[in-house]
């Protein structure tokens, strides 16, 4: 059935003011956050709505006293959501934002960024400014900036699992390889190691999108899925995945179901100083399950061979992996 001719874009803009004044109030139970998410997936034209509601409600916002101030003086103020509500609704994103320019202050200093670094082997939980959390793997390297508008993270290397505060009119972006991670307050993991990019959602929801001038279509994720994407490759898959072993190596566990030996061992080279090579493409694509514990290199390896028929034989500085037909 089509409802276009009762949902026009005038209805659509008062339902995104209205959820961006809910989710700013921040109180949202479980089922209207359901309902939230189902609104914002039902079509593109709801997310363009919502994004343009949340660039007003951030430009009114920024304006904060002022604007009260001066709607004060022409008569008494509606109560402060629904005053919200009407400036969002009555007001394009463009417009608004240059209406409320004569009252936001000039010259105000940019963002700081901060970089935030782990050595192999090392685990590290970071808590930032804005109330979310970022646990980082080993050998991993990212960078962060607070802005007034958004939070935005650039994972350079490595692995991290991100619990973000809910702040409706400040998205919190992940940059990772040429995909970038979206979302408002959830729990998810981001790994990129290798050329190869996965997201997996343990709460809430997040959209993985192509960066700007990369190839692909963006995905919205749920809790118990994961994205796994090859950095230069159009395409992305999306699978189920269970969220309590893809974050258990926080606790020292690398759960695997069904991942190539070539994922294995980049992980494995996130913990430790001597690095593991492969000896040939196919040993590389074979699938590994089990649950491998982290403790030393080569009690790692000892297990690893229990899931896999493989030898590790030095070369150089280094650990080759070779089939064992052992």
């Amino acid at each position: 059935m089509n409802l276009s001719w009762r949902y026009g874009d005038e209805a659509r803009r008062d339902d995104a003011a209205a959820w961006v004044v809910r989710l700013e109030a921040g109180d949202l139970g479980e089922p209207e956050a359901v309902a939230f998410d189902a609104w914002l997936s039902a079509s593109p034209e709801n997310t363009s709505a919502f994004d343009a509601a949340l660039s007003v409600s951030q430009a009114y916002d920024d304006a904060g006293p002022a604007v009260a101030r001066r709607l004060s003086q022409r008569r008494a103020v509606p109560l402060r959501h629904e005053l919200r509500r009407r400036a969002i609704v009555g007001f394009g994103a463009a417009a608004a934002a240059a209406a409320l320019a004569v009252v936001i202050a000039p010259g105000l200093t940019g963002p700081a960024t901060e970089t935030y670094a782990t050595a192999k082997g090392e685990r590290r939980t970071v808590e930032l400014a804005d109330g979310s959390t970022i646990d980082l793997n080993g050998g991993t390297r990212l960078s962060v900036t607070l802005a007034r508008d958004g939070r935005y993270v650039t994972l350079s290397e490595g692995q991290a699992v991100f619990d973000v505060a809910h702040a409706a009119r400040r998205p919190f972006y992940v940059a990772a390889g040429d995909r970038t991670v979206r979302v408002v307050g959830t729990q998810f993991d981001v790994r990129r190691l290798a050329g190869k990019v996965s997201v997996t959602v343990a709460r809430g929801a997040v959209e993985v999108r192509p960066a700007a001038g990369a190839a692909g279509k963006a995905y919205r994720l749920h809790p118990g899925q994961r994205l796994d994407h090859q950095e230069g490759a159009p395409t992305a898959q999306v699978a189920t995945a269970e969220p309590a072993e893809v974050l258990g190596w926080r606790t020292g566990r690398l759960v695997y179901r069904g991942q190539p030996l070539s994922e294995v061992v980049a992980d494995l080279n996130q913990q430790f100083s001597t690095q593991i090579h492969i000896e040939d493409a196919a040993l590389a694509a074979t699938p590994i399950s089990g649950v491998l514990v982290l403790d030393s290199q080569d009690a790692v390896i000892r297990r690893l061979a229990l899931l896999v028929p493989v030898s590790a034989v030095r070369s150089g500085p280094g650990l080759v992996l070779k089939r064992d037909p052992a």
